[in-house]
């Protein structure tokens, strides 16, 4: 690989379509030159939540345009692009089928090598794309979609798993809660927006695994408490919980933020404190959230800790962190792009397995 080049990430996995381009200048960090995003959020709505095919199809759509609206804004061509990358796993088979067969396709067209990223490592590494990019030491709180992990970071690739979700993820708890109060989808940001102006503490609900002897999280428990508040206060009103009073549902709302809030925060001090480090990155859809953001601020503070986030831009799935994750596995040496234009993906792909995985 020459010194400077240029890398196109592909991101494919779920229900947005990411294009970006990243320039790599020898062992400086990796700089961002352009990123195009398309969210079907619109599309899914009618349906409440995502459906794959309608995902597929959609992303053979936005790909191409993408591609040239990104290359349009970084000045560049498709001659300029020394790698392609694109999103290897976890996500839904259908959409990462087309990021992965456009990058290759792309990449066998240009005779340049491909490279299969890892999404989750591409969240991880987002807040290298920031204008305070975090240092390696670090502990990182991973919460995406499906998942919520804290973890080790050691460098590009070293990652040590040291608490993970054993059922629902916390964006999941978001997600399912305003599913139940009728706040429609996505149900995440929504319920976050109504919590802002409830009462956190009008409702006593459970903080799952908040004092266990260990690192792992549970927000099924939490979601179902939601769910029996929630039709008690209709019993009460004589109403559906559709039909709730604003304040009711905004208190609920909150009284749910503040229970998967604290559970975040104080699992990620533990964290800090048994690993002695202290710089914390947070990254992941759920790591936009203000009032995560605001708490874990105030409490890092208080400790000496300093914390990253991905810009909030960059939060949800793109294809800038693709390019980043690919850049950054290529300058560290562990893994090279190649020109062989076969493909898999991988639906199912546990972040500590990625080390085989690549090979």
């Amino acid at each position: 690989m020459a010194k400077d080049y240029c890398v196109l990430g592909i991101e494919s996995s779920c229900d947005e379509t990411g294009v970006a381009l990243v320039r790599v200048s020898g062992q400086d960090l990796p700089v961002l030159l352009a990123h195009a995003l398309y969210s079907q959020i619109e599309m899914h709505q009618a349906y409440g939540g995502v459906v794959p095919e309608l995902a597929s199809r959609d992303h053979i759509r936005r790909v191409l345009p993408l591609t040239q609206e990104v290359l349009h804004e970084s000045g560049k061509t498709l001659k300029d692009v020394d790698v392609v990358a694109f999103t290897r796993g976890p996500g839904l088979a259908g959409a990462l089928l087309v990021g992965a067969g456009v990058a290759c396709a792309l990449g066998a067209a240009l005779g340049k090598p491909v490279l299969g990223v890892h999404h989750l490592e591409g969240h991880l590494l987002s807040p290298f794309l920031s204008a305070d990019p975090p240092e390696f030491p670090f502990v990182a709180l991973l919460v995406s979609g499906g998942h919520t992990q804290l973890m080790r970071v050691d460098g590009v690739g070293r990652y040590q798993i040291l608490g993970e979700t054993i059922d629902d993820a916390a964006g999941e708890a978001f997600d399912k809660s305003a599913k139940l109060l009728g706040l429609g989808y996505p149900g995440g940001p929504a319920l976050s927006k109504l919590a802002d102006v409830g009462n956190p503490e009008a409702y006593k609900l459970p903080r799952p695994l908040l004092h266990s002897d260990n690192l792992d999280f549970s927000f099924a428990g939490l979601k179902t408490a939601v769910m029996v508040q929630a039709k008690k206060l209709a019993n009460v009103h004589g109403c559906g919980v559709e039909a709730l009073p604003g304040t009711v549902l905004a208190d609920l709302a909150a009284s749910t933020q503040a229970a998967i809030v604290e559970v975040l925060v104080k699992k990620s001090l533990i964290a800090l404190k048994q690993t002695r480090l202290t710089r914390l990155v947070v990254a992941g859809g759920v790591g936009a959230n203000r009032n995560l953001r605001a708490q874990l601020n105030a409490q890092c503070a208080k400790r000496g800790v300093r914390v990253h986030y991905p810009e909030l831009h960059l939060c949800t799935d793109n294809g800038a962190m693709i390019a980043m994750a690919a850049a950054m596995r290529l300058q560290s040496g562990i893994q090279t792009a190649n020109a062989v234009y076969a493909f898999d993906v991988k639906p199912r792909w546990p972040l500590d397995a990625i080390q085989i995985a690549v090979e």
